[in-house]
């Protein structure tokens, strides 16, 4: 039996994809005050943004995603041309044929990160002011994952807080909740660490770009064993992006000099999951300081 199974049945129903699944109430209503948890958390300055599960693919192909990650897109795709050839194309399915085939690229792409509408939207207002901005952002995102296990799925939900500004204020940002994040694993009772990490790069190319992200500390993540003996799972991560969304997108201070960006992503279905393996299914025996931080 898998590792996870027993959570697996307790807290999901499968909907006929791998990694797609249809979540309990149970499994909800712990996301909620986890959600709750870490809007305490945020900075009282930050903006508030939520972004629906798709965004420009216009936007996404400028940002350099294709050039990173071109196996985890999803693209939305639709029927096209007139009423004939699109009633041709389900005549076709239901002939047994292939309707796919009649798909055509739309504009939008399956957002693979809760932050990347974010940096077109804040260049368009302008100058980035000396003390910069925080955001809260979320969104469902999705990842072309091969896995099938509840710990790595293609639809998922991502939080964020993202800091814009000054390189000192931005690498303070980053490393403060590094600090953070694990004082909060602590006081929800669960074991973690936090460790320096790469992105998933795709190709040959993708492996230097890997090697030099973990050479120049760009990016750690807050891992946690879902179970005794597990391999630990990566349930938040801690992302400096030096000038790179900045240069693509024109985020300058009022002196033109080049903002910095960097983001905190909680993978909210992970750390739920993280919770409910490490602490059982039976929530009101939970330890009695993490039912207090999660006002359960």
């Amino acid at each position: 039996m898998k590792p996870l199974a027993a959570l697996e049945t307790a807290l999901f129903r499968p909907i006929g994809a791998a990694g797609v699944w249809a979540r309990t109430a149970l499994f909800e209503d712990i996301v909620e005050h986890l959600a709750a948890l870490i809007s305490r958390q945020r900075d009282e300055c930050a903006e508030v943004l939520r972004f629906p599960p798709v965004m420009s693919r216009a936007q996404l192909e400028r940002s350099g995603y294709l050039r990173s990650f071109p196996n985890l897109l999803g693209c939305v795709c639709v029927l096209e041309g007139g009423d004939a050839a699109i009633r041709a194309a389900a005549e076709r399915h239901g002939a047994g044929g292939d309707w796919t085939s009649s798909l055509g690229a739309s504009e939008l792409v399956l957002s693979p990160a809760a932050c990347y509408p974010l940096y077109p939207l804040a260049a368009e207002r302008g100058p980035v002011p000396d003390d910069g901005w925080v955001f809260d952002v979320a969104a469902d995102c999705f990842r072309r994952e091969t896995s099938r296990s509840i710990d790595r799925l293609q639809s998922f939900r991502m939080r964020e807080f993202v800091r814009i500004g000054a390189c000192a204020d931005v690498v303070a940002f980053r490393d403060a909740w590094m600090a953070r994040a694990v004082e909060l694993a602590g006081e929800l009772a669960l074991p973690c660490a936090v460790e320096a990490a790469n992105d998933p790069f795709f190709g040959v190319v993708g492996q230097i770009m890997a090697v030099s992200q973990l050479q120049q500390s760009l990016k750690f993540e807050l891992r946690i064993p879902f179970g005794a003996g597990a391999a630990p799972t990566a349930c938040m991560s801690f992302n400096y992006h030096r000038d790179y969304f900045a240069e693509v997108w024109g985020l300058r201070d009022a002196r033109d000099g080049v903002a910095h960006t960097a983001c905190v992503a909680f993978g909210m279905d992970r750390l739920a999951v993280a919770l409910f393996a490490t602490h059982g299914l039976d929530v009101a025996r939970w330890p009695h300081a993490t039912r207090r931080l999660l006002e359960l």
